[in-house]
């Protein structure tokens, strides 16, 4: 699978970085998102949703709603993103409606737990 983490970390104790290795342990193909890094667990970051490449079978979010609400129009504009989660703390219910209104697959579930692996 192709996994965009956004609000990625290179704090280990942030779910945003738990997220990245768990994915990175299960295989998966994963491209973090934090605009003031470059490199997080040894892999190559991108600074915005828009310079990640797609497509795209996950995104999963790991920001505070106000700035996931934002993020909900960028995700819509790249067109191939084939889910969100929207993981506990990002899943403010306006950032749930704006998804929805832009027509999003949104998953309002922890994507570590999916995944078979323990926060």
């Amino acid at each position: 699978m192709r996994v965009m983490v956004i609000g990625a970390s290179a704090d280990r104790a942030k779910y945003g970085n738990k997220a990245v290795r768990a994915y990175l342990r299960q295989g998966h193909e994963v491209f973090p998102v934090n605009p003031r890094l470059s490199r997080i667990e040894s892999i190559d970051a991108y600074n915005a949703v828009a310079d990640v490449p797609g497509p795209l079978d996950r995104a999963a979010v790991y920001v505070p709603p106000e700035v996931g609400v934002t993020l909900m129009g960028e995700l819509a504009a790249r067109g191939d993103v084939a889910e969100v989660w929207l993981n506990p703390g990002a899943d403010g219910p306006e950032v749930i409606a704006e998804a929805q209104r832009l027509g999003l697959a949104v998953v309002v579930a922890c994507a570590i737990v999916d995944i078979g692996e323990q926060p």
